[in-house]
C-alpha cells in the first residue's frame, strides 16, 4: 500500500493512535495484508498493541475471510495479555463460522 511504503521510505515512528489509525484505514478498505503489515511494523518498533490494535487487525482479516489469521491473533493477542472485548469477539465468531460453513460445503461438494 503507499501508506505503509510512505511509512518506511520516511522512516517515521508513529504512536499507538497512528498504527491504530492507519489499521482502521486498511480495515474500512478491505486491506487485511496491510492491516497485517502495520501491525507487525507496529511491534518491530515496540509499540504496544491495545485491543482497539487487535480489534482493528481482525476485524480487517473478517473482512475478508481470513479466519486462520484470526485465530493467530487472537492466539498472539492473549500471550500479550491484552484482554479481547465484545466488538473483538464478535468479529471472531463471525469469521470463524463463515470459514466453518465454506469448508462444509466444500467437503459436501466434494462426496457428491
Amino acid at each position: 500500500s503507499q501508506l505503509f511504503n510512505v511509512v518506511l521510505q520516511r522512516r517515521l515512528e508513529p504512536d499507538a493512535i497512528t498504527f491504530n489509525a492507519a489499521i482502521s484505514a486498511c480495515e474500512k478498505g478491505g486491506e487485511w495484508e496491510d492491516a497485517l503489515q502495520f501491525f507487525h511494523l507496529m511491534v518491530q518498533g515496540e509499540v504496544e498493541p491495545s485491543v482497539i490494535t487487535f480489534t482493528a487487525v481482525i476485524s480487517a482479516c473478517k473482512k475478508c475471510g481470513k479466519w486462520k489469521q484470526v485465530l493467530k491473533l487472537l492466539d498472539v493477542m492473549l500471550r500479550s495479555k491484552v484482554e479481547p472485548n465484545t466488538i473483538t469477539f464478535n468479529a471472531a465468531i463471525g469469521v470463524c463460522r463463515n470459514g466453518v460453513i465454506l469448508r462444509s460445503k466444500r467437503t459436501w461438494r466434494s462426496r457428491g
